[in-house]
C-alpha cells in the first residue's frame, strides 16, 4: 500500500537524499499511521468494553497514543523540512530527532499508565468475557500492526529516519502486546484463570522497553554520537581514491539532521607537489563528497615529506614504538622532524580513544620518555594528544 501511494503522491520518490522527498515519505507514513491507529483504537475499545477486559481496553488506548505519536512525527517532518534561516544556518533537521524523542516519551507514559492499571487489576481481579468478535478484532489488529511495523522499518531504513524506525519498533512491540492480550482472553475463557491483569503488566513492560529503545535512538544523534561505520568507510574510500592524497586524519562528522551532514578532515599530501594543482584536487574531492554523500565537506591539506627516506623510516619506527607502548588503538599523524645543533625535535600528534586508561598528560610523558630512549641521536618528542571522533 505504501509503495503504491508513494508512486501516486511522491515525485522523484527514489531520490531519498532530497529533504523534500524524505519529508514526503514521512508525511505519507504518518498520515497512514494516524488513520490505521484510530481504526484500531475504535475496534479494540469496542472489544474491551463488551469483554470487560482491562488489557484489551489498555491496548486500545495504546493505539490511540500511537495515533498521537504519528501526529508528532508528522509535525517533526514538517518542521525539519524548513529551509535554513539566519537564526538556524544549518537548517532544522534535528527537529526530526526531537519528534522521535517526543514519541518515545509518549510511549513511556503509556507504558507507565498501563502498568498502574494492570497492578490494580491484579489486586482486584474481574472475570473477562470472551467473544468471537473480540478475538477477531485482536487478530486483525496483530496483522495490521505487523504490516505497519514492516513499512515503517522499511521506509525508515530507506530514508535513514530514527523517528520512523522508532515507530516501526513500537509497532512490532504492539504485535507482541496484542498477542499477549488475546492469549489472556483465551486462557481466561477456557480455564477460568483470571490473568488479565498479569498480561496487562507484561504488555506494559514491552511498551516501556520499546520506549526506552526509541529514546536511545533519538537521544544519540542529539548528543553527538559517533558517525556510522559505513559512512566513515565511504569517506575514506572516496578521498583516498585520489592518488594525490596519501592519508587522512582528524575526520569529524557533524550531524544536523538526516541528510544534513558537515564533514571536516585533514588530507595528507606530498610536500613537494604543486600546491595549486593539489588545491584543485582537494576542491574536486569536496565537491565529490557533497554529491555522493549529500554533505558539506571542508578539507585541510597537510604537507607530508613523502620522498624523505630518513623521515619516512623514523615515522615508521615511532609508529611501531607507539603501538608497542599503547596498543593497536592509537595512531600518529602530522609527523615532522626538526634537526638542531644539540638535539632533534620529533613533532607529531598521537590519537588515543576516549576513556583511555592513561590521562593525556600521562600519555605525553610516556611518549617523551619512549622517544628519548632511541639510541644514536638525541631525539626529543614534541607531542600533542588528541582523541578520535570516529
Amino acid at each position: 500500500m505504501v509503495n503504491a501511494l508513494a508512486k501516486i503522491f511522491i515525485k522523484d520518490r527514489n531520490n531519498v537524499q532530497d529533504p523534500a522527498v524524505r519529508g514526503a515519505y514521512g508525511t505519507l507514513c504518518s498520515m497512514l499511521g494516524i488513520v490505521l491507529n484510530i481504526l484500531l483504537f475504535a475496534g479494540k475499545f469496542f472489544a474491551g468494553t463488551i469483554s470487560n477486559s482491562v488489557s484489551i481496553t489498555a491496548d486500545a488506548f495504546n493505539n490511540l497514543s500511537d495515533a498521537g505519536s504519528s501526529v508528532i512525527t508528522l509535525l517533526g517532518f514538517k518542521l525539519a523540512g524548513q529551509k535554513p534561516d539566519p537564526e538556524h544556518p544549518f537548517g532544522h533537521g534535528r527537529m526530526e530527532y526531537l519528534s522521535g524523542l517526543a514519541v518515545s516519551i509518549a510511549i513511556l507514559l503509556m507504558g507507565y499508565e498501563l502498568a498502574t492499571s494492570s497492578i490494580d487489576k491484579i489486586l482486584h481481579p474481574q472475570a473477562v468475557e470472551f467473544s468471537i468478535i473480540s478475538a477477531v478484532i485482536l487478530i486483525v489488529s496483530i496483522a495490521t500492526k505487523f504490516y505497519m511495523g514492516l513499512y515503517n522499518n522499511s521506509i525508515g531504513d530507506k530514508i535513514d529516519s530514527a523517528a520512523m524506525k522508532a515507530t516501526g519498533a513500537d509497532c512490532m512491540s504492539d504485535c507482541i502486546s496484542t498477542a499477549v492480550v488475546l492469549a489472556a482472553a483465551v486462557v481466561g475463557h477456557f480455564t477460568g484463570f483470571v490473568i488479565d491483569g498479569w498480561c496487562g503488566l507484561l504488555v506494559s513492560v514491552l511498551i516501556l522497553r520499546a520506549g526506552i529503545e526509541a529514546a536511545k535512538d533519538t537521544i544519540g544523534p542529539l548528543l553527538g554520537q559517533k558517525p556510522d561505520e559505513e559512512l566513515v568507510k565511504s569517506i575514506y574510500s572516496l578521498v583516498l581514491a585520489h592518488p594525490e592524497v596519501t592519508g587522512i586524519h582528524d575526520l569529524v562528522v557533524h550531524d544536523y539532521g538526516p541528510g544534513r551532514l558537515m564533514i571536516t578532515l585533514h588530507a595528507e599530501v606530498n610536500s613537494e607537489g604543486n600546491i595549486l594543482e593539489i588545491h584543485d584536487v582537494i576542491d574536486n574531492i569536496e565537491v565529490e563528497l557533497a554529491q555522493k554523500l549529500n554533505c558539506i565537506a571542508t578539507i585541510h591539506m597537510d604537507p607530508i615529506a613523502v620522498n624523505d627516506e630518513k623521515v619516512t623510516m623514523l615515522r615508521m619506527m615511532v609508529s611501531e614504538r607507539m603501538t608497542q607502548l599503547f596498543g593497536e588503538n592509537v595512531s600518529i599523524h602530522d609527523f615532522r622532524v626538526v634537526e638542531g645543533p644539540t638535539h632533534t625535535n620529533v613533532i607529531f600528534d598521537i590519537v588515543v580513544p576516549f576513556g583511555f586508561e592513561h590521562s593525556d598528560m600521562k600519555v605525553s610523558e610516556m611518549v617523551k620518555h619512549n622517544i628519548s630512549e632511541i639510541e644514536e641521536i638525541d631525539y626529543r618528542a614534541v607531542v600533542k594528544v588528541e582523541h578520535a571522533y570516529i
